[in-house]
């Protein structure tokens, strides 16, 4: 039996999954967790790096324990930040995305390059916390004097694994998780160096990108291999989807449900057509196509009403308040207001009432509004999507822990119009160590290839 063993971190937790094949299929067992957050400094929003190592070294040893012989591992996260190193070292403190240091950068970024054209070259949509953003304000800070490299989240992580030298940067750079900086073109799926010399960036920085599959060093004598970084890509890759990119079959689009949602379809080519920039509308890199999709605030909202108005309350229960709820109110999830605000309560009770409505007067009505809320973006996105593609869809995967509530799928069912296949997997792990599995075979066809 071989094991793989997938290290899945998200925003708000991390985790650490073992899968091996057996009668066909794909086993897992969830052997390690952990809490994730974002920790305030110095009046900043940041990643403790330090603690996210120790945690994914802790699970290792804990897998190691259970699974003494691991083929391979590998590492997913959110998109967009990245650490930014100085020889072997990182440049600290390393900033969270919903920090708000970008309001300064982004008028300059789009003052050299418009929106327009950055979005025609990359086809990644606005959003306060792109890499692009983050790394200009890097630049105006002078955080990027001496800066001789930059790693993605999990390309940090894994680096640190395989020893954490300067000379070892090279091949981590990933294409799916690479894709969400805005510094990609999307008709090369490389660096667009173009933009990178107009901003100023220092260009040795972005070197060559590479694919799932990769092979970057060893841990432990388990070998490191770079999966679909971005847990999103992960997650499509684990989502058991019969369309294919060219659109063969019946039209599906997929919805991965976390701290964030995001809803689009698998496309062979991206879609930076102005229509598509006025829809805001992301292209981002998958295994072998374009995933083509909208990026939605999610249960992030939920779960702040949560900590606010009922901490610790079973999401059955919040579910059932809001299913009691007659409130009309309706809220747009995709506003900056709800980034991060001091109070999420406060801030959705001023956007209602800025809308005419009258203020929840119970947390069912403050549930019901965010739910309904969600899935009436769903709804837009989805009629969106298939304008900008001309196709009809008929399928909505949804996977994460989303998928988990029922409630919430009757109200996007009844948004979209589409039959909701709800699937409480751990579709980011799937992915995660389907490519792993995928690449061991390549390695033996290449080694059998050698003897021969």
């Amino acid at each position: 039996m071989k094991y793989y063993l997938a290290i899945d971190i998200g925003a708000s937790s991390g985790r650490h999954i073992i899968g091996w094949q057996e009668d066909g299929a794909l086993r897992t067992e969830e052997v390690y967790r952990f809490k994730n957050g974002v920790t305030e400094r110095d009046g900043h929003l940041t990643w403790d790096i330090d603690r996210l190592e120790r945690e994914v070294r802790a699970g290792i040893d804990t897998a190691l324990g259970r699974y003494p012989r691991i083929e391979s591992l590998s590492v997913d996260t959110w998109g967009v930040d990245y650490v930014l190193l100085r020889g072997d070292r990182p440049v600290l403190p390393c900033y969270a995305y919903r920090d708000s240091r970008t309001e300064v950068s982004i008028p300059r970024v789009h003052e050299i390059i418009p929106f327009p054209e950055l979005y025609a070259r990359t086809g990644i949509q606005f959003q306060t916390f792109n890499t692009i953003y983050q790394l200009y304000a890097d630049k105006l800070s002078g955080r990027l004097e001496g800066a001789t490299g930059y790693l993605m989240m999990p390309e940090y992580l894994m680096w640190r694994l395989c020893g954490g030298r300067q000379e070892s940067f090279t091949g981590l750079h990933e294409y799916t998780i690479a894709t969400t900086t805005g510094l990609v073109n999307a008709r090369t799926g490389e660096f667009d160096l173009e933009i990178i010399r107009r901003l100023g960036l220092p260009e040795e920085l972005f070197t060559g990108l590479s694919q799932p599959g990769t092979v970057v060093g060893e841990y432990k004598g388990i070998r490191v291999v770079l999966c679909p970084t971005h847990d999103t890509a992960s997650a499509v890759e684990g989502i058991p989807m019969e369309t294919d990119a060219a659109g063969s079959g019946e039209g599906e689009l997929f919805l991965s449900s976390g701290t964030w949602s995001l809803l689009g379809a698998k496309l062979q080519e991206a879609v930076t057509t102005p229509e598509s920039l006025e829809a805001n509308f992301s292209n981002e890199g998958g295994v072998g196509y374009i995933r083509c999709l909208k990026n939605i605030m999610g249960m992030w909202m939920v779960n702040n009403l949560r900590e606010e108005l009922c901490p610790g309350e079973d999401f059955s229960a919040i579910t059932e308040s809001a299913g009691a709820s007659a409130y009309q109110g309706l809220v747009d999830v995709t506003a900056q207001r709800f980034m991060a605000p001091e109070s999420m309560s406060g801030e959705i009770c001023r956007a209602l009432e800025e809308s005419g409505y009258t203020a929840p007067e119970s947390p069912g009505d403050y549930f019901r509004c965010a739910y309904r809320s969600l899935a009436r973006c769903y709804g837009e996105s989805v009629r969106v999507l298939e304008g900008l593609t001309g196709r009809r869809y008929s399928k909505l995967y949804i996977v994460g822990g989303g998928a988990k509530n029922q409630y919430l799928n009757r109200l996007t069912e009844e948004e979209t119009g589409l039959k909701v296949v709800a699937l409480p997997i751990e579709a980011t792990a799937l992915g995660n160590l389907n490519s792993q599995i995928t690449a061991q075979k390549s390695i033996k066809c290449s080694a059998a290839e050698a003897v021969h």
